[in-house]
């Protein structure tokens, strides 16, 4: 299968499965990732997933050009009879973590991919780049609008406008990626991580994560008054109770998501 999901302890790892082609998308694993998607926000037993590439060559190098030429449909027809443009991140979208262990290159829709997770880290051996104005196109994907968001807008306009790829330590540098690791211990690191996030309260993880991207987009006062409202729907739920009286017992809390 293109996609591979395994879960366990409440993390779902996701390898991209397609070594023989450096886990390049085709239409299958597209529509493998618009399931995906769908899972992880209606899956009540995933809490946090690690997105990683099969083998150490690539993480994902994007569409499969050879097997995704332009549809026979309009772009209006898909997208407004449809409703099915074609982009890998069509429902993408919830508030469980998803961290990206890059592990060779993340190009193209790989990069874009990378950057729509919420923590990222590297292989040493990992290689970064968006080059679709190389053949006459854009990120689509959202990588135009999600890497100067990552990173400053030069970093981001040098990278789109040259195509240029970077290393993992360039990347690390600008913040596209948290840390960079030898290849053999970059799904230790990530198995890591997704532990100790998966340790902590669910509904306190995600509405986290919801907080900082919503408040990204919102007036530093506005996003404030929003963490208030959000701490007091909180405050009095059975995760929260609970992780006081672990503290107070000096014990590991046994959180239920409720």
């Amino acid at each position: 299968m293109p996609i591979d999901v395994t879960v366990e302890d409440h993390i779902a790892t996701v390898v991209i499965n397609r070594p023989e082609a450096m886990n390049s998308i085709d239409p299958e694993m597209r529509e493998q990732l618009h399931g995906l998607w769908d899972r992880m926000r209606e899956d009540d037993g995933i809490h946090v997933a690690i997105v990683t590439g099969a083998g150490d060559r690539a993480f994902c190098t994007g569409s499969d050009l050879k097997k995704t030429m332009p549809p026979k449909e309009s772009f209006a027809e898909l997208l407004f009879g449809r409703n099915k443009p074609g982009n890998m991140m069509d429902r993408f979208g919830t508030d469980k973590p998803l961290i990206a262990a890059v592990n060779g290159y993340a190009v193209g829709g790989g990069l874009e991919l990378a950057l729509a997770c919420d923590i990222c880290i590297a292989s040493e051996n990992a290689r970064f780049g968006l080059a679709e104005v190389r053949i006459g196109s854009i990120p689509g994907s959202g990588g135009v609008q999600r890497l100067p968001r990552t990173v400053s807008k030069s970093n981001a306009m040098l990278m789109l406008l040259t195509g240029d790829q970077i290393d993992a330590a360039e990347a690390c540098r600008i913040g596209i990626v948290s840390k960079v690791v030898p290849l053999p211990e970059l799904m230790p690191a990530a198995q890591a991580i997704a532990r100790r996030i998966a340790e902590n309260a669910p509904l306190a993880v995600r509405a986290v994560k919801r907080l900082v991207l919503q408040g990204m987009e919102m007036p530093l006062p506005s996003a404030i008054e929003l963490d208030r409202y959000v701490w007091g729907l909180l405050r009095d739920t059975e995760d929260r109770i609970e992780g006081r009286k672990a503290f107070a017992e000096k014990r590991k809390p046994r959180y239920k998501g409720r």
